[in-house]
C-alpha cells in the first residue's frame, strides 16, 4: 500500500495526497504535517517495516464522509490536493486493492459549492509572452466560461486585475510579472505546468478537437497565436488533473479590448471599484450590488469593471432600470421571484461533470418554475402593472419604455419552449421535494417512477409489521412470552429467549449467540427473511441510483439552454439592482453621448456618502470638464477639505453611468470616456526598491504615455513625494503637457497644495483654478467642502495636525516655524523663470523662494538664538574685551543647548 502512495506522489510531488485507506482518507510524511496544522487534526507515527513505513512516519487523517468539510481548508491554505481513490470493491479484491488518483483540485479548478464564493468567478488562467507580445485565456469550469484575449504586458497586467484569476499557469522561466511593481501580481498564485502544455500547434489542435470544428475563426480568434496557446495549456492542465466532463465549455470568446473603457490597475486600486484598500472600507461593488441570484452578482462586478463604450448599449439598458424605476409593483413581482432562483450557470456545470446533487435538481426545478413567471411578466410588463407615485428622472426615452424588456422576455419563453420546460417537468416528477443531499443517503426518487422500485420498497420498509406478526405466531406456538426479534450489523436478524425459557426452544432453532441472561437463536425463515430484506435494500439503491443517472443524461442535452438563460436572468438582475440602488439612494439617469462634455450637477461620492454618521449629508458638488474651454481643472484648499473624494467621485459617476446605472448627482450628462486614469494615494514597493516617490513617478508615466482624446484623468497631490521644487516643476511640466499636447485634450482634474500652481490659469487658456473652500473664525476651521472658482494660498495643516490629535507642545512650534518661513520667504522672495516655450516671469505675489532654506533655520532653536544674538549685536560700537566676552556667552549657550 505504501509503495502505492509513494508511486503516486513521485507523479504529484506538489500536490498533498488524500489516499482512501478503507473509511479515511489518510496523509503521510511531510504530507501529513502540513495537514495536520491547516486541517487541526491529530499528527501522529506509526512503524510498520513491512508496509513500508519507517519508525519516524508522520500521519494525519479523516473520515472520508468528511472529505468536503477538509477539502476546502486545504484548497483556501493555497494547496494542492490530489485525491487518491479505491478503484474496486475491497471485498472484491483478491489481493491489494487497486487505488489511483481520481482528481487533482487546485485553486483555480474547482466546482465544491463549499469553497467556491456565491457570487465571485473562480477564474483559471494561462499566460504565454511571445515575440513581443502575451497571450491569455481564462477559464472558469464551474460555470463554463472561457476567454482569450492577446496584447501588450500592461494590458495583460489589467486583464488579469481585472478578472482577479484563483491560479495563473505560466510557462517555466517565462514569468514577465516577477519582478513587476503591481502589489495586485504579489496576490496570484503562478504555476508552472509541464513545458510541452504551452505549444500553438498541439494547442491548436486541442481547442478544435474539444470544440468539434475544422478552425477557430468562427470564435474571432484565430489571429490570437499567444492567445491560442494560452488557452490550450489550460485544457491540457484541465485534463492533466482528471476533470476530462467539461461538456458545459461550449465556446471561446474574444475579449473585445476596443469595447470597454480602459481601466488600468491602479485606478481600480484606487478608486476600490471591487475591494476596499481599508480593513472594515466599503468599495463601489458594496455599496450598489443589489443583485438577488448568484449569477448576477458575479455579472455585475465584470460590469464595474469593463464599463461600456457604446451609447446604444447603455442606452438599452438604462430603458430597463427606468422601467423598474417607475413601476413598484413590477419590480416587487420580479424581485419575490428572483429570491426562488439558485445558481443556475453552476448547477448547468455540475450536470456536466457528474456532480450534480439531488437538491441541485429541485433548486434548478424552482428556478425554472421562477423564470416561467419572469418570462410571461417582462413579455408584456406594461399591461399589468400601474405607474408609481415616484417621479423618475425627466430623460426624453422612447415611447417603447419596455421594448428591451419585452426583447428579454422572449428570448427566456423561447429558451423555455426549447425543451426547459421538459427537464423542469421531469424533475418534478421523478424527484422528492425535500430529497437528501446525497443520492447514496437513499429516498431520492418518488413513488410511482418505477414499478419494481416500489415494490421493493414495500418489501423493506413494511418489514416492521411482518417481524411482528413473526414475532407473535412464535410466542403463541412455542409459548416463550419473553420472545423478541432483534436486529444488529453482525449478526443480522435473531430471536431472543432468555434463559428462564430455554428448554421451551425448539430443536430446529440454531443457536446464534449466548449472552449472560439469554440465547440468540435463528430460524430458516428468519434467514431467507434477512436475504431477501438486505437485497432489496441495495437493489432500492441501484434502482434509484440508475434512475437518477439516467435524469443526468436527459438534462445533460440541456446545458446550453440553461447556459443562455443564466445569462440573460443575470443581466435581468443586474439592471433591477440598479433600479433598486437608485430609488434606496436618490440616484438619476445620466445622459450619456458621443461629446466630450463631463457635467455633473450636485454629485456625491456613491460610497463616503453611505458611510456619513447619522444625521450628516454628503455636500455635493458641481462639476465641469470638456476639451476646449474648461479642459483642466486645479484644485487647490486644505487639507481634509474633501480635494480627493471630489475626484474620485467624478471618475465613479462616469464609470456608474457608462455600465448602465443611475449614478448620484441632480443631474448629469457624461461625454463618453474611453480611459480614466489616477494618479492617488502615497504607496511605496520596497521589496523591489521602488520608493514612494518612484511609484509615484511610474504611475503618472503609464498615464501620460497611454493617453487618448477623451481619457479621463485624475491627479491627487503629485510631486509630493520628493522636494518642493522638484514636485512644483513636475507638475506643472505634467499639467503643460497635457494642455499643449496637439493630439489630445484628456479632460483632468488636478487636486494640489501647490498653491504656485495656479499662476498656470492666467498662462493656458483651458486650465481654471477652483479651491475646496473653507471658513475660518477665531483660529478654528470649518470644512465646507465646497468647490468654488478661484485658487487657494492655504492647506492649514498645521490645523489638521491638532484636530488629529498631535501634543499641543509640537503644534505650537509648527506654528512659529511656519510664522518664520513665511516672513523669510517674503523678506526674501525673488521670481524664476518656469520653461514653457517662451521665457516669463510669474508675478511678485506668488514667486517661489530660489534660495535654499538652512535646516537649522528651520531646527534649531538654539541657532536661532545665535542668529538673534548676532543680529542685534552692534559690531562698530564694541570694544576688544565686549566682544571677547560676547564671544564667550554665545559658547555657553552652545554648550548649553548641547547639554
Amino acid at each position: 500500500m505504501m509503495q502505492q502512495f509513494f508511486q503516486l506522489k513521485e507523479k504529484h510531488p506538489d500536490a498533498i495526497i488524500l489516499f482512501r485507506c478503507g473509511d479515511f482518507y489518510e496523509t503521510y510524511a511531510d504530507d501529513a504535517k502540513e495537514a495536520s496544522e491547516i486541517l487541526g487534526i491529530t499528527l501522529t507515527k506509526r512503524s510498520n517495516g513491512a508496509s513500508g513505513l519507517s519508525a519516524n512516519t508522520l500521519m494525519a487523517g479523516f473520515p472520508h464522509h468528511a472529505l468536503d468539510t477538509y477539502l476546502p481548508k486545504l484548497i483556501r491554505a493555497g494547496k494542492r490536493v490530489a485525491i487518491c481513490d479505491q478503484l474496486e470493491d475491497p471485498k472484491l479484491a483478491k489481493k491489494l486493492v487497486k487505488r489511483g488518483i481520481t482528481e487533482v483540485v487546485t485553486p483555480g479548478v474547482l466546482i465544491n459549492d463549499n469553497v467556491l464564493v456565491r457570487k465571485e468567478n473562480n477564474f483559471l488562467a494561462a499566460v504565454y509572452p511571445d515575440k513581443g507580445s502575451c497571450g491569455i485565456a481564462l477559464l472558469d469550469i464551474s460555470t463554463g466560461e472561457f476567454l482569450t484575449s492577446q496584447g501588450t504586458l500592461d494590458y495583460i497586467e489589467k486583464l488579469l486585475t481585472n478578472f482577479m484569476p484563483k491560479e495563473v499557469l505560466i510557462k517555466h522561466g517565462t514569468n514577465p510579472f516577477l519582478s513587476h511593481s503591481s502589489a495586485t501580481m504579489s496576490k496570484l498564485y503562478f504555476y508552472s505546468p509541464e513545458d510541452w502544455m504551452f505549444n500553438e500547434e498541439t494547442a491548436r489542435t486541442k481547442l478544435k478537437t474539444h470544440f468539434g470544428t475544422k478552425s477557430l475563426k468562427g470564435f474571432g480568434i484565430n489571429h490570437l497565436s499567444n492567445g491560442i496557446v494560452a488557452a490550450g495549456a489550460i485544457l491540457f492542465y484541465i485534463e492533466h488533473t482528471q476533470h476530462t466532463h467539461i461538456s458545459h465549455i461550449r465556446t471561446i470568446s474574444r475579449i473585445e479590448e476596443n469595447g470597454y473603457v480602459h481601466i488600468d490597475y491602479f485606478t481600480l486600486r484606487s478608486l476600490e471599484l471591487i475591494e476596499s484598500m481599508n480593513d472594515g472600507g466599503k468599495s463601489l461593488l458594496s455599496v450598489i450590488d443589489k443583485t438577488l441570484t448568484p449569477m448576477g452578482g458575479r455579472l455585475l462586478r465584470r460590469w464595474l469593471v469593463f464599463p461600456l463604450l457604446n451609447t446604444d448599449k447603455i442606452k438599452a439598458r438604462q430603458h430597463v432600470v427606468e422601467f423598474f424605476f417607475r413601476y413598484p409593483d413590477f419590480r416587487s413581482f420580479i424581485s419575490e421571484q428572483f429570491g426562488q432562483i439558485g445558481d443556475i450557470e453552476r448547477i448547468a456545470s455540475k450536470i456536466a461533470t457528474g456532480k450534480v446533487s439531488p437538491r441541485d435538481y429541485i433548486q434548478l426545478k424552482t428556478s425554472l418554475q421562477a423564470i416561467t413567471c419572469i418570462a410571461s411578466a417582462t413579455i408584456n410588463p406594461q399591461s399589468s402593472v400601474q405607474e408609481s407615485d415616484n417621479t423618475a428622472p425627466e430623460v426624453n426615452f422612447s415611447s417603447t419604455l419596455d421594448a428591451e424588456l419585452h426583447n428579454l422576455g422572449q428570448r427566456l419563453a423561447s429558451l423555455l419552449a426549447d425543451g426547459l420546460s421538459d427537464l423542469c417537468n421531469r424533475i418534478e416528477s421523478e424527484i422528492v421535494p425535500d430529497p437528501p443531499y446525497l443520492i447514496n443517503k437513499g429516498g431520492v426518487i418518488l413513488k410511482g417512477v418505477n414499478t419494481e422500485l416500489d415494490e421493493l420498497r414495500q418489501m423493506a420498509y413494511s418489514g416492521k409489521d411482518y417481524l411482528l406478526q413473526m414475532q407473535q405466531r412464535e410466542i403463541n406456538q412455542t409459548g416463550i412470552q419473553s420472545l423478541k426479534i432483534g436486529f444488529n450489523n453482525v449478526y443480522g436478524y435473531y430471536m431472543e429467549v432468555r434463559n428462564t425459557f430455554k428448554d421451551k426452544v425448539p430443536s430446529e432453532w440454531i443457536r446464534k449467540q449466548t449472552l449472560v441472561t439469554a440465547e440468540r437463536y435463528i430460524t430458516q425463515e428468519l434467514k431467507e427473511y434477512e436475504e431477501k430484506i438486505l437485497g432489496a435494500e441495495e437493489r432500492i439503491l441501484n434502482l434509484e441510483t440508475q434512475i437518477f443517472n439516467n435524469l443526468t443524461s436527459f438534462a445533460t442535452q440541456f446545458i446550453p439552454l440553461l447556459q443562455s438563460v443564466s445569462a440573460l436572468i443575470a443581466e435581468l438582475d443586474c439592471l433591477h439592482s440598479f433600479a433598486q440602488t437608485a430609488i434606496e439612494y436618490k440616484y438619476v439617469c445620466p445622459v450619456v453621448d458621443d461629446s466630450t462634455i463631463i457635467d455633473i450637477h450636485q454629485g456625491r461620492h456613491p460610497v463616503i456618502e453611505r458611510q456619513m454618521p447619522l444625521g450628516e449629508q454628503y455636500i455635493s458638488n458641481d462639476v465641469y470638464l470638456d476639451t476646449d474651454t474648461q479642459q483642466i481643472i486645479i484644485i487647490t484648499g486644505p487639507n481634509m477639505a474633501g480635494k480627493s473624494a471630489l475626484l474620485r467621485q467624478t471618475a465613479l459617476i462616469t464609470i456608474l453611468a457608462q455600465i448602465g446605472s443611475f449614478v448620484p448627482a441632480e443631474s448629469a450628462r457624461i461625454g463618453m470616456v474611453d480611459k480614466i486614469f489616477t494618479r492617488v494615494g502615497a504607496t511605496d514597493n520596497i521589496s523591489l526598491g521602488e520608493s514612494t516617490f518612484m511609484v509615484e513617478m511610474t504611475e503618472s508615466a503609464s498615464i501620460i504615455n497611454n493617453l487618448s482624446h477623451r481619457s479621463l484623468v485624475l491627479f491627487d497631490e503629485l510631486g509630493r513625494g520628493t522636494s518642493t521644487y522638484d514636485g512644483i516643476s513636475i507638475a506643472w511640466a505634467i499639467i503643460e503637457y497635457m494642455h499643449e499636447n496637439p493630439q489630445y485634450h484628456p479632460r483632468t482634474l488636478f487636486a494640489t497644495h501647490y498653491h504656485e500652481l495656479n499662476e498656470m490659469e492666467r498662462k493656458f487658456q483651458r486650465i481654471r483654478n477652483y479651491n475646496v473652500s473653507v471658513h475660518e473664525t477665531d483660529g478654528k476651521i470649518l470644512f465646507l467642502r465646497k468647490l468654488i472658482p478661484g485658487g487657494s494660498e492655504h492647506s492649514f495643516g498645521i490645523h489638521v495636525a491638532k484636530i488629529a490629535g498631535m501634543l499641543p507642545s509640537v503644534v505650537k512650534r509648527s506654528e512659529e516655524i511656519l510664522h518664520q518661513l513665511e516672513n523669510e520667504t517674503l523678506n526674501n522672495s525673488s521670481s524664476i523663470k518656469v520653461a514653457d516655450g517662451v521665457n516669463s516671469e510669474l508675478s511678485q505675489s506668488s514667486t517661489l523662494n530660489t534660495q535654499q532654506l538652512s535646516f537649522f533655520q528651520l531646527d534649531d532653536p538654539v541657532l536661532c538664538q545665535i542668529r538673534d544674538e548676532l543680529i542685534h549685536l552692534d559690531v562698530n560700537n564694541l570694544t576688544p574685551l565686549e566682544a571677547l566676552n560676547k564671544l564667550n556667552e554665545i559658547k555657553k549657550i552652545i554648550k548649553g543647548g548641547r547639554g
